[in-house]
């Protein structure tokens, strides 16, 4: 039996989905009550998983607290160890205590940092820097579930995965995805950065993997598509998906982050012109995986899926 936290979640759903596909015995948990679900209430230091661990050998744990982009929280590394941290250690704790064999937690890219040098992508052997509250409290969590792991003899996996997309995607991509679909100019011809995407049907994938894979115990894993492109090739590839041509005009990029740094929007510049890459082929030496699904197929089920839920 597979406990999933996080059930309701945009990765949680796909999961188990697969999950039903493969006719894998899982127990999908939910913060309230709803068919199919076990409720657990609150998800914190405090929860009692006694009942809905009851029977269970694996845990896939992807509930957190996400990254946010309009911080409102006072004090926001505390409020992202209260849930990716404090309840994280709990549950592992009593998981252990259960007999689980083991722990599968979905951490971040974030812990490796935000950037990459041109041909320096982020390898699971780098040592961690975080620059945020968030991924400071995904390494914290990390580290946590490993000194558990290590007393316990429960085993942990980690997965740390770049942005993910698919259908219903929310959030920057989402957006990204209607604004590709209109036909005006975009200024990126110029832009070569390079960034690692994963496909939410692979990360499932891999994950599903990692719930069996004895080389995968008591390691991090680094995961994408084996595919990066550049912010011009993204959205080219977007527009494309939903019968458009992108125009791309070869500003500059220096003249790109002087116009945003004029406005305000660092922050958005670097997301969109910096670099952020994985080398993930320690992943596939350990494990032998390869993506099931190419970054083409991925990116045409997530517009195909937004094309459904928009009729």
């Amino acid at each position: 039996m597979i406990l999933v936290t996080g059930a309701t979640g945009f990765v949680g759903q796909a999961l188990c989905a697969e999950l039903s596909r493969r006719q894998m015995a899982y127990r999908p948990i939910s913060r309230v009550s709803r068919p199919g679900f076990t409720a657990i209430g609150a998800i914190d230091a405090t929860t009692d998983w006694a009942a809905a661990l009851a029977g269970v050998s694996i845990v896939v744990h992807l509930a957190a607290r996400v990254h946010v982009m309009n911080e409102s929280a006072a004090d926001p590394l505390a409020a992202f160890r209260a849930v990716n941290v404090d309840a994280t250690v709990n549950l592992a704790r009593q998981a252990a205590r259960a007999g689980v064999r083991r722990f599968i937690f979905l951490s971040s890219i974030k812990v490796n940092g935000e950037e990459t040098a041109p041909g320096r992508p982020f390898r699971a052997s780098d040592a961690p820097h975080p620059e945020d509250a968030y991924g400071r409290s995904k390494l914290e969590a990390e580290e946590a579930l490993l000194t558990i792991g290590a007393e316990t003899g429960m085993e942990v996996v980690i997965i740390r995965p770049p942005l993910v997309y698919g259908p219903g995607v929310k959030a920057n991509f989402a957006s990204l995805m209607r604004w590709a679909a209109r036909s005006f100019p975009w200024p990126f011809g110029a832009v070569r950065n390079r960034r690692s995407l994963v496909f939410v049907g692979n990360l499932v994938d891999f994950m599903l993997l990692c719930s069996s894979h004895p080389a995968a115990a008591n390691r991090a894993f680094l995961i994408s598509d084996d595919k990066d492109l550049s912010i011009g090739e993204l959205i080219s590839r977007l527009s494309s998906a939903q019968g458009r041509k992108a125009l791309m005009l070869p500003v500059p990029p220096m003249l790109l982050e002087g116009l945003a740094a004029l406005l305000g929007r660092r922050a958005a510049a670097r997301r969109l012109l910096g670099s952020l890459q994985v080398d993930i082929g320690e992943t596939k030496a350990i494990t032998g995986w390869s993506p099931p699904y190419s970054i083409e197929q991925g990116l045409a089920a997530t517009v195909a899926g937004s094309e459904a839920k928009g009729r």
